[in-house]
């Protein structure tokens, strides 16, 4: 009797991972919001990483009244996800894997990092954890771009021996989102296209305006390429590289009652 090869592979039913980065007012949140309100049917876990004591962006998020109930919000603060609060990310995963065995429907996970974040270490989360590599599969890292500042940000000098953490978010996307392009020009566009190209020639870039995408280009990609990424860094699953911000950049936390009035608070900040 002859025998065939189909070469039907086993269908991956783990729960797949979005990682959301990009640098400082890119557009992650407005993508955030995009997604949570757009109709997909599916159900998602938000996991919302802030660098400082306060949630802001989960405020955001909570204000959205066109948000699905089927999504979940879960916070980590007070730190970058990618050094700082890293071991957090392990245990709420194992708290989603846990409701998901219990008989929680879970189509994806959204991890939105603060904008100071090397994706790598988070990435490296779903390779090197046991118990998170056998409940959920890094989906894609989506990186957003502010077409018009992504340019300085690229060209800031860092201290020694800390990263420049809009290098790192271009060159570990599996997919880029240029957004604000309607605030540059053509020749603008071309130029930063260039720029994105010669850090990462793998990724496609989508433009964008307001962070409005299509949910598919986000969502369920199947983007992400282990032995592509251990190419262009062969110590990706180095589970003792630390990740070293730059202390420049700090935050401060205040908290009132009330409403604050904006120009005097702008004075203060100046």
């Amino acid at each position: 009797m002859a025998e065939f090869d189909l070469g039907l592979k086993e269908e991956d039913i783990r729960v797949p991972v979005t990682v959301l980065t990009g640098f400082l007012g890119s557009g992650k949140t407005t993508l955030l919001n995009h997604i949570l309100t757009a109709k997909h049917g599916k159900k998602l876990a938000v996991i919302e990483n802030e660098f400082g004591e306060v949630g802001i962006d989960d405020e955001l998020l909570k204000k959205n009244k066109r948000m699905q109930v089927e999504e979940e919000i879960i916070e980590m603060m007070n730190g970058c996800i990618c050094c700082t609060v890293r071991q957090d990310l392990v245990v709420v995963l194992e708290k989603l894997a846990e409701k998901v065995r219990t008989g929680t429907k879970l189509n994806g996970i959204i991890i939105q990092t603060t904008g100071m974040a090397d994706p790598a270490p988070v990435a490296q989360t779903f390779f090197v954890e046991e118990k998170d590599k056998a409940f959920a599969r890094l989906d894609g890292i989506i990186t957003l771009v502010d077409a018009k500042h992504v340019e300085q940000h690229l060209d800031e000098e860092k201290p020694e021996g800390a990263e420049n953490e809009a290098i790192e978010q271009l060159a570990f996307a599996d997919r880029v989102i240029l957004n604000k392009v309607d605030l540059v020009s053509e020749a603008d566009i071309e130029r930063v296209t260039k720029r994105i190209k010669d850090i990462n020639a793998f990724a496609p870039i989508v433009q964008s305006t307001q962070s409005k995408v299509s949910v598919d280009s986000v969502l369920n990609i199947k983007g992400f390429d282990l032995e592509r990424t251990l190419e262009m860094d062969p110590e990706f699953l180095d589970t003792d590289a630390e990740h070293e911000h730059d202390e420049s950049v700090g935050s401060i936390s205040i908290k009132v009652d009330g409403d604050a009035h904006m120009m005097l608070l702008n004075d203060f900040i100046k």
